[in-house]
């Protein structure tokens, strides 16, 4: 089953479980994939890749406004952002710890051939391919920085 698919199918077993969160959650998603659909011209449906592009995108939004409700002091709405980004996050791939991590990015270090803070974009160009959708980019930027002595 693909990803699109799965969501299709949560979004109906949370419209019957009357749960209104993940309902507008879901809903939210399926409409941001309608809308990539019709951008990049498809009739069909979009690959697991885009999938979790999309999803990705979506996460990245939940965390940022959880974080500004926070620093808003609005805590029933940065409760509710986070909620929202756990159920984004229960489609993407397991995220990757800081120990594999640091593996990957060591290996892309030495596979480029890096050697300072001039080369953080040759490794990061090799890097997030491999990251795409378990990793969060600043995170990785700010590791191959510290390991380049950026």
């Amino acid at each position: 089953m693909s990803l699109a698919t799965q969501i299709e199918h949560d979004l109906k077993t949370a419209m019957k479980a009357r749960d209104a969160e993940a309902t507008a959650t879901l809903r939210l998603v399926l409409a941001a994939m309608k809308n990539l659909r019709a951008e990049a011209g498809h009739g069909a449906e979009l690959t697991d890749e885009e999938m979790i592009e999309l999803l990705g995108r979506e996460a990245k939004r939940r965390a940022e406004a959880a974080e500004a409700y926070d620093e808003a002091g609005r805590e029933d709405l940065a409760g509710k952002e986070r909620r929202e980004l756990e159920l984004l996050r229960s489609y993407l791939p397991a995220q990757l710890g800081d120990d594999e991590l640091g593996e990957i990015v060591d290996e892309a270090i030495s596979e480029t051939g890096a050697s300072g803070p001039g080369d953080i974009g040759k490794v990061m160009g090799t890097l997030m391919p491999r990251v795409k959708g378990r990793a969060d980019g600043k995170a990785v930027n700010a590791l191959v920085r510290e390991r380049l002595g950026g």
